[in-house]
């Protein structure tokens, strides 16, 4: 089994951070894709024509095939180099982009999203292991921290960005320059990585130990499980036979968890370590961040359909209303990092009760508020669900990895990960589900701003859902912890 990095190759302080902010590069540009596209989903349909089923897919298609490469990638870097992976994963992602923006019709640009995701894939586990390895104790805290501030601010920033560019590219062809933007920044960020990524591997005689049988199972097991979330666009030509192949996924699941159990007593490495879920604070900070990340990216992409299509808002206006989340929660995620080692948890559930105010002001400045000011409401109540989001993110990564071994951080780091782009699927789906079955329902019966009222606030209440889920999981944590404690005093 391979060493830690600090063990190979000594380190000085300024070497390690500045390799972490080329990691965290990485991550931005990869989280940046996921939510720039959402503000391009109207100039996408008119441009090239596309359905409410091939929106959902240029969105949730992304994050399945991010999803699948995950697990596999995070083995790979655990045992050979992770700077390859980076560098591999940042050429792909080049090229995608480039095919994305040069798209002729929607199913180019669906293959080019699908490629994308698993570039996005191969570049996310290295991302997260190369951070276990250059750091320790507190320094680790602060380093997620930050790395917790910049996915907040990518998270946020992204509509911006994407409205940016249909400002600057018009109507028609707007959308393009959302992949386009991706070529230059990539292209520098992949000389960085060459440059300042230090070796993190020594060759290797051994073959890659993969799990081949546990591989395919496993792909079974997540595909069947995001399908049917996958084409649930609430259209009334959705077809309610996607739903079986949860079945699917009943089965594939009982399967994966057998052959891995079998796998590993056998004395070999499985896909996934079943062990890693025996760690409480692994297995509920995954289960937290799962439930979280349903919540958010579905919550930024309502705000800004609403904003677009309800209150007829251009899309770089639209986009901007999240700027105020991006900051605050940047503030806090770094404040977070620095306090997590003495707060612990209960930095996390406050962090999410916070949220819960800020949404509600969300919500409510959007069914009171007069239309030319309903934004400006909007944007000040996102300042306040960022300042309880960035208490969230940094913290519960640090709390979620503490107790996993540094050798096992990319494959951990990826399960996580997998964990949060299947509760981004599934969180998507229901929100936008609810969102535009309200709005085929009631078309026609109401004004057209109260039926997206209507549809706003149904489809918000499943973000309210999952931050519930989120928080009850994070208030059980509590209790363990504090459980935990009393039995060793």
């Amino acid at each position: 089994m391979s060493q830690p990095l600090t063990r190979e190759i000594p380190l000085t302080q300024a070497r390690r951070w500045r390799a972490f902010w080329v990691c965290v590069s990485v991550a931005a540009l990869t989280i940046v894709d996921l939510t720039k596209v959402n503000v391009a989903l109207p100039s996408i349909e008119a441009a090239l024509g596309s359905t409410s089923t091939d929106l959902q897919l240029v969105v949730a298609g992304y994050v399945l095939t991010f999803g699948l490469t995950l697990v596999p990638a995070g083995r790979i870097g655990d045992q050979r180099s992770r700077k390859a992976l980076f560098i591999i994963g940042l050429s792909l992602f080049t090229l995608t982009s480039l095919m994305c923006a040069l798209a002729p019709t929607t199913g180019w640009l669906l293959v080019g999203r699908l490629l994308q995701g698993v570039a996005a894939g191969i570049q996310m586990p290295q991302v997260i292991g190369l951070a276990q390895e250059l750091f320790q104790g507190a320094e680790r805290g602060r380093a997620f921290g930050l790395f917790g501030a910049t996915i907040g601010i990518a998270t946020a920033f992204g509509p911006t960005l994407g409205g940016l560019a249909i400002a600057i590219g018009g109507p028609v062809d707007g959308w393009r320059g959302i992949f386009w933007m991706n070529v230059p920044l990539t292209l520098i960020v992949l000389g960085f990585v060459i440059w300042l990524l230090p070796k993190t591997r020594h060759r290797s005689s051994r073959p890659l130990s993969l799990d081949p049988v546990g591989l395919v199972l496993f792909g079974i097991t997540v595909v069947s499980l995001m399908w049917p979330f996958l084409f649930t666009t609430g259209s009334p030509s959705d077809n309610p036979a996607r739903w079986w192949t949860l079945v699917v996924f009943v089965m594939a699941l009982t399967a994966f968890v057998a052959w891995e159990r079998r796998y590993a007593a056998s004395g070999k490495h499985p896909l996934v370590s079943l062990a890693l879920f025996s760690v409480s604070s692994y297995r509920n900070g995954t289960l937290l961040a799962a439930a979280y990340f349903a919540a958010m990216p579905s919550s930024f992409i309502l705000t800004t359909l609403y904003l677009q299509q309800g209150l007829g808002l251009a899309p770089v206006f639209a986009g901007m209303v999240t700027i105020g989340f991006a900051l605050a929660s940047a503030v806090t995620s770094w404040l977070g990092g620095r306090l997590v080692n003495q707060v612990g948890r209960p930095l996390v559930v406050g962090g999410i009760a916070t949220l819960f105010v800020g949404f509600g002001l969300l919500l409510l400045a959007a069914l009171i508020t007069p239309p030319e000011v309903t934004p400006w409401v909007m944007a000040g109540a996102m300042v306040l669900a960022g300042t309880g989001g960035g208490f969230v993110i940094a913290p519960n990564q640090t709390l979620a990895l503490a107790d996993i071994p540094v050798k096992q951080g990319g494959l951990a780091g990826s399960v996580g990960q997998l964990g949060q782009r299947i509760g981004t699927a599934i969180g998507t789906a229901v929100a936008l589900s609810l969102f535009y079955s309200t709005i085929y329902r009631e078309s026609g019966d109401e004004p057209a701003l109260d039926v997206y009222h209507h549809a706003y606030a149904i489809g918000m209440l499943s973000v309210a859902m999952f931050l519930a889920i989120a928080f009850s999981i994070g208030v059980a944590d509590l209790g363990a912890r504090r459980r935990h404690r009393q039995a060793l005093g």
